[in-house]
Parts: C-alpha cells; structure tokens; sequence
C-alpha cells in the first residue's frame, strides 16, 4: 500500500469511526479512486498538491465528461479528505481552500400527486407478512420524510407512541425527531405486535424493519423492495427512498406548512437546501392557474 492509498483507507476508516453512511463512504472511495489514478498519471504526492494541481484535476474531470453535478461531489469529498489530513498534520496548507464549487443547473426535485401516491400505498398485500411490512415502510417514509440511511436505522426504543414521534439520527450523527400521525401508528402497532415476531424468526434485534431472513432491512434492500412494487402496480413512474421524502416536503408546503418548519422535520442544516421545495409548490401552483383560469392561457 502506497502512501496515497495508505492516506485515503484512513480516511474513509475514520468516516466509518464517525458513523457516516455506507451510501456516503462508498461514494468517497469511488471519488478518491479517481484522483489517486490522476495522482499516479501526473507522478504527484499527497504532499506536493497545491490549488494548480487541484484545478488541473478539475480539468481532467471535465474532459472525462462528468456532469456538473459529479463534479461537485467530487470537490466535496476533496474538501473532506483534505480537512482530515490537515487535522492529522499529514499537510501543513489545504490546496481546497479556494476551490469553488460549480454552479449546478438546478433541477426541481421529483414527488408524487396524491393520485399517485394513493396508488403506490394501496400496492402491498398486507394480508402477507412482507406485504404488511411494505406497508409500514411506505407510510413511514412518506409520513416522516426520513432518509432511507435513517429509515433503516429506526429501532423499536426509537418510536414513542404517545407522543406519535420518532427519534433518527441524522446526517453527521444529528439527532432529531420525526412526527407521525393517525394512519402510521394503527399500521405500527399492527405490524410490531403481530408481523415482526413472525419476520424475526426466532431471532434477535431491535430494528424496526426486517427482511424475509429477519435481519434488518438495509437501504440497498429498501430500494429492491420499490423496485419490486413499482413492477407489481405496474406502475409508469420511477419512485426511490428520495422521491417519498421530496413528496413528504412538497405536500406539507402545498398544504400551508411554513419552510422552517420543514426544515427541521428533514433535518436540513440550511434553510436554502430546503428552499427548492417552494420552487415545486410554486410550479406546481403555476400549473393550477393556468389549467383553470379561462384566460391565463391560449385555447
């Protein structure tokens, strides 16, 4: 193991150490196996890169023809892995210091009509102990608009019945609570009295959703599992962990939640990642108008 690799294992171990998702970590490592390619090509050190090497790799990336918003991320896990090896002293200046980041194409984030939705949690066959669990996981996501690292993480001391909320651990182990109404808890209480025991298989955890082995589900299992109901609906639009979440966030707003309140219920650290969301309410108001007022658009 080479120096550059060497750098790069500790790092992603410390992510690991940090509880970072498996989603983010692997992202990383993909990430950091470009730029150690870059880094053998051009014969640098971890040691000798500057902002003119970090800038020259940016081009290299562009000539490869990642999209803007790869690119991005990339920038993004160089200023993480930079950050650690300052912190470890491996370093003495970050070349990341006055890299920007490129100005994305914004793209309105994807949710579901309440037609659609209505269709999609009427899917699972809850007469089946799978079917009832596809049930809770569904509504779950759509009721809290968790993520799907979150989602799989919930445990049954998590869940407070009473006050009809959830505790979650957030992105860089942020902890925050997730509320939950009338149709959830009747298909919680169900599904933890009567379809977990059986899912569990004599065995045990404290994790609230289960695969047919009775481990707990994880997010690669989360997305098969809509894969599979997408094909038994028959459904023709494509629905994934995030689609819930921007649904969740998009119907409280269209519904008259305020944007902060929003914000904290998906445990957003900026009001302005939450912001795009007024854009899908405003259009989807757009829309409404023009559909309806007689002369807002030509017939």
């Amino acid at each position: 193991m080479n120096k550059v690799e060497q750098y790069i294992f500790q790092f992603l171990n410390s992510l690991q150490l940090k509880n970072r998702s498996s989603y983010t970590i692997t992202s990383y490592q993909t990430d950091l196996e470009d730029f150690k390619q870059f880094l053998f090509q051009e014969n640098i050190t971890i040691e000798d890169t500057d902002y003119k090497i970090i800038r020259n790799y940016l081009a290299y990336l562009y000539s490869k023809k990642y999209s803007k918003r790869t690119i991005s991320r990339h920038i993004s896990c160089l200023r993480s892995f930079y950050k650690y090896l300052m912190k470890e002293r491996i370093i003495i200046q970050n070349p990341m210091k006055l890299i920007p980041n490129p100005k994305l194409d914004q793209t309105l984030p994807k949710f579901l009509y309440t037609n659609e939705l209505e269709d999609l949690l009427l899917i699972p066959d809850q007469e089946t102990p799978l079917g009832a669990r596809d049930a809770v996981m569904l509504e779950l996501m759509y009721a809290t608009g968790v993520r799907v690292s979150e989602l799989v993480a919930i445990q049954i001391k998590d869940i407070n019945f009473y006050d009809q909320k959830i505790r979650v651990m957030g992105k860089g182990s942020k902890e925050r609570y997730v509320l939950y109404g009338s149709r959830l808890q009747s298909l919680l209480k169900n599904y933890i009295s009567n379809i977990r025991p059986v899912l569990l298989r004599n065995k045990s955890n404290d994790f609230l959703l289960l695969n047919h082995l009775g481990n707990p589900l994880t997010t690669a299992g989360v997305r098969t599992i809509l894969n599979k109901i997408i094909q038994k609906g028959a459904l023709k639009y494509h629905i994934s962990p995030h689609v819930l979440r921007h649904t969740f966030a998009t119907h409280m707003l269209n519904e008259g939640a305020d944007l902060k309140s929003v914000q904290e219920l998906l445990g957003h650290e900026n009001l302005s990642t939450t912001q795009i969301y007024t854009h899908v309410s405003n259009e989807h108001l757009r829309q409404v108008y023009l559909h309806a007022h007689p002369r807002a658009s030509k017939k």
